[in-house]
């Protein structure tokens, strides 16, 4: 059953779904007095009843559903609060439901007829247009002639045998230390000052060794040794000694 012949029985009308949407657009029912609540209440027991969902009626009634309560919403705020949120007067939302509602009529249209169209169509389609010069490699028999040919075999194995060249990795840095130095290397430093500046910990140091010492501050900062800040995106990281470990470091 279409969208549109949903029976409702509302305190304010009693019909059909697509003559509620006439009304209301002809201003014919005021919106504010009606319960969109009843309406999605009843659809829902539409559907139960028929034990199946249609999603593409679904989706229509949802987004006629979504219209009207955008509809309704610009009614009921004051209007000074819809200068500030909302863009569209309410005659200006009527028109913008209208202008969704034929929209989906046309898209429903547009899908009955691709439906159609592919109903009549074989189930099987062939090429009809030839293969491109540049593809046409061999003939039938060539190809036919070679499946016997031991020779052309072993060539075609031995293709499979030949181990591909090696990948270049030159590009992929490498740790050239690990997490636990560089932990040792901030306590260090952590020893001569209570605070000290993250680049400068990393001075002169390559990309990956920066990361490994990011991973290394990270950890320090979960056993508690330390806390860091930094005030601003892409700014300085001040690193900052915690009291237990500042004391370890004066002993």
């Amino acid at each position: 059953m279409r969208i549109a012949e949903l029976e409702l029985d509302l305190d304010v009308f009693s019909g059909p779904f697509d003559l509620l949407l006439t009304l209301v657009l002809r201003e014919a029912v005021d919106l504010r007095e009606l319960s969109l609540a009843e309406v999605v209440v009843t659809y829902i027991d539409h559907l139960a009843a028929r034990g199946e969902l249609d999603l593409e009626a679904t989706t229509e009634f949802i987004v006629l559903i979504a219209a009207l309560l955008e509809l309704k919403s610009r009614l009921l705020l004051p209007e000074e609060e819809m200068d500030d949120l909302l863009d569209l007067a309410p005659d200006e939302a009527a028109e913008e439901l209208l202008a969704r509602m034929l929209d989906a009529r046309r898209y429903r249209a547009a899908a009955a007829h691709l439906t159609e169209l592919l109903a009549l169509a074989p189930e099987v389609r062939y090429r009809e247009a030839p293969l491109p010069p540049e593809l046409r490699r061999r003939d039938l028999e060539e190809a036919v002639a070679g499946i016997w040919d031991p020779a052309g075999l072993g060539r075609a194995l031995g293709g499979l045998l030949v181990l591909p060249p090696r990948l270049d990795l030159s590009h992929v840095l490498v740790a050239r230390v690990s997490v636990a130095e560089r932990i040792a290397h901030l306590r260090r430093l952590l020893r001569k000052t209570a605070e000290l500046n993250f680049d400068a910990a990393v001075g002169g140091a390559d990309r990956m060794t920066v990361a490994v010492t990011l991973f290394a501050l990270l950890e320090l900062y979960k056993r508690g040794e330390l806390s860091w800040d930094q005030p601003e995106p892409f700014g300085d990281i001040t690193v900052r000694a915690s009291g237990s470990s500042a004391k370890r470091g004066r002993r």
